[in-house]
């Protein structure tokens, strides 16, 4: 892995900023898709390990918190969808986009990932809750499930 500068560090934490700055203020189903992508992959995309987790949603779909709900090791992570509905309802999400990251690099979808996203869609959508989109991202880049009509 190449070790970042203290400028590209700095730059990077920029960016964040101002992503956050964003989500804090807008429509998150008014904004671009690729703004959402950047925000995953500037954030979780580096990681050497797979994690999961969720951006939480208000009824306007703005930004209530993200969190990484499971870490995993370098290839697979257990997501339960009893745990996400428990992370929802703790914050009073209306809605959620989750993200998990491929340190492999590999941007496509596995069968796993497929799994899991119809198993949490059936269990939020028994509370009332929408899940927007599945980000995979890593640091090449990211895959929304909702541009590819997987959601």
């Amino acid at each position: 892995m190449t070790t970042l500068t203290a400028d590209q560090q700095a730059i990077i934490r920029n960016a964040l900023a101002i992503l956050e700055t964003l989500f804090q203020k807008q429509d998150l189903s008014a904004t671009s898709p690729d703004t959402v992508k950047d925000f995953c992959r500037l954030h979780f995309g580096h990681l050497e390990h797979e994690e999961f987790g969720l951006l939480f949603l208000d009824n306007q779909h703005r930004l209530i918190k993200y969190e990484s709900i499971a870490k995993g090791t370098v290839d697979s992570c257990s997501v339960y969808p009893r745990e996400i509905v428990k992370a929802v309802l703790a914050c009073n999400g209306c809605a959620l986009v989750a993200y998990h990251n491929h340190p492999s690099g590999v941007l496509s979808p596995s069968d796993a990932d497929m799994r899991i996203t119809q198993k949490l869609r059936e269990a939020l959508a028994l509370i009332d809750v929408r899940i927007l989109d599945h980000i995979i991202v890593s640091n090449q880049g990211a895959y929304s499930f909702a541009e590819h009509g997987l959601i």
